[in-house]
Protein backbone atom coordinates (compact mmCIF):
# COMPACT_ATOMS: atom_id res chain seq x y z
CA UNK A 1 0.00 0.00 0.00
CA UNK A 2 1.53 3.36 -1.03
CA UNK A 3 2.32 5.92 1.62
CA UNK A 4 0.38 9.17 1.71
CA UNK A 5 2.22 12.40 0.92
CA UNK A 6 2.57 13.47 4.56
CA UNK A 7 3.91 10.04 5.53
CA UNK A 8 6.43 10.13 2.69
CA UNK A 9 7.66 13.53 3.86
CA UNK A 10 7.82 12.25 7.43
CA UNK A 11 9.82 9.19 6.42
CA UNK A 12 12.21 11.31 4.36
CA UNK A 13 12.70 13.65 7.30
CA UNK A 14 13.31 10.72 9.67
CA UNK A 15 15.99 9.16 7.46
CA UNK A 16 17.78 12.48 6.95
CA UNK A 17 17.56 13.25 10.66
CA UNK A 18 19.09 9.88 11.53
CA UNK A 19 21.92 10.47 9.06
CA UNK A 20 22.48 13.90 10.60
CA UNK A 21 22.48 12.66 14.19
CA UNK A 22 24.29 9.34 13.77
CA UNK A 23 26.65 10.33 10.91
CA UNK A 24 26.09 6.90 9.42
CA UNK A 25 23.60 5.15 7.19
CA UNK A 26 23.06 2.35 4.72
CA UNK A 27 22.83 2.01 0.96
CA UNK A 28 19.24 0.81 1.46
CA UNK A 29 18.41 4.11 3.18
CA UNK A 30 19.89 6.04 0.27
CA UNK A 31 17.81 3.99 -2.15
CA UNK A 32 14.70 4.61 -0.04
CA UNK A 33 15.39 8.36 -0.07
CA UNK A 34 15.64 8.26 -3.87
CA UNK A 35 12.32 6.41 -4.18
CA UNK A 36 10.61 8.83 -1.77
CA UNK A 37 11.84 11.87 -3.66
CA UNK A 38 10.77 10.46 -7.02
CA UNK A 39 7.33 9.88 -5.58
CA UNK A 40 7.13 13.31 -3.93
CA UNK A 41 8.18 15.15 -7.09
CA UNK A 42 5.06 14.01 -8.96
CA UNK A 43 2.66 15.53 -6.42
CA UNK A 44 0.83 18.52 -7.83
CA UNK A 45 0.50 20.11 -4.39
CA UNK A 46 4.27 20.12 -3.83
CA UNK A 47 5.53 23.59 -2.92
CA UNK A 48 7.72 24.81 -5.80
CA UNK A 49 10.31 26.04 -3.28
CA UNK A 50 10.75 22.48 -2.07
CA UNK A 51 11.63 21.01 -5.49
CA UNK A 52 15.25 22.26 -5.60
CA UNK A 53 15.77 21.03 -2.03
CA UNK A 54 14.45 17.60 -2.98
CA UNK A 55 16.76 17.57 -6.00
CA UNK A 56 19.75 18.35 -3.75
CA UNK A 57 18.73 15.56 -1.38
CA UNK A 58 18.32 13.18 -4.33
CA UNK A 59 21.82 14.05 -5.56
CA UNK A 60 23.23 13.54 -2.04
CA UNK A 61 21.53 10.16 -1.83
CA UNK A 62 22.78 9.03 -5.23
CA UNK A 63 26.34 10.04 -4.36
CA UNK A 64 26.05 8.25 -1.04
CA UNK A 65 24.70 5.09 -2.61
CA UNK A 66 27.67 5.01 -4.97
CA UNK A 67 30.25 5.99 -2.35
CA UNK A 68 32.77 3.48 -1.07
CA UNK A 69 32.80 5.42 2.24
CA UNK A 70 29.13 6.11 2.96
CA UNK A 71 29.63 7.18 6.58
CA UNK A 72 32.30 9.67 5.51
CA UNK A 73 29.97 10.96 2.77
CA UNK A 74 27.25 11.51 5.37
CA UNK A 75 29.67 13.26 7.71
CA UNK A 76 30.79 15.58 4.90
CA UNK A 77 27.14 16.59 4.35
CA UNK A 78 26.21 17.09 8.02
CA UNK A 79 25.52 20.82 7.58
CA UNK A 80 23.33 20.19 4.53
CA UNK A 81 21.46 17.45 6.39
CA UNK A 82 20.72 19.88 9.22
CA UNK A 83 19.45 22.45 6.73
CA UNK A 84 17.35 19.93 4.80
CA UNK A 85 15.65 18.68 7.94
CA UNK A 86 14.89 22.29 8.88
CA UNK A 87 13.58 23.00 5.37
CA UNK A 88 11.32 19.95 5.43
CA UNK A 89 9.94 21.04 8.81
CA UNK A 90 9.21 24.46 7.36
CA UNK A 91 7.36 23.14 4.30
CA UNK A 92 5.47 20.26 5.91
Amino acid sequence: MPLEYKHQVGLLRDILSEHEQDCCGTVAECEQVERLIKSLMVHTNLDSNLKPILQDIYDYSQSGRNSSELDNHILQHKNELTQWVSDIDQFS
